[in-house]
């Protein structure tokens, strides 16, 4: 199981680096979901926005999420 995981992240990462020079410029900070058997993918402003819109574009299928221009999706920052 582990393996798939890790699998399906290479993927998504391989098809993000690819894209990542055409979405850059335009659309840096916004949100990518990555169908990754398809490579196709859904962008938008907020993960909500695209969480919806990837499922209803590829119902059944499974994402990989990016920040375009980040190297993380989200930051986690400790607490006042």
């Amino acid at each position: 199981m582990e393996n798939r995981i890790r699998q399906f992240q290479a993927r998504g990462d391989q098809q993000y680096q690819r894209l990542k020079a055409k979405l850059e410029p335009g659309h840096k900070g916004q949100i990518l979901a990555i169908e990754v058997e398809s490579g196709q993918y859904v962008i938008g402003k907020d993960e909500l926005q695209v969480a919806l819109k990837a499922r209803a574009k590829f119902p059944g299928k499974k994402f990989s999420f990016f920040r375009v221009g980040y190297p993380a999706v989200h930051k986690l920052r400790r607490g006042c």
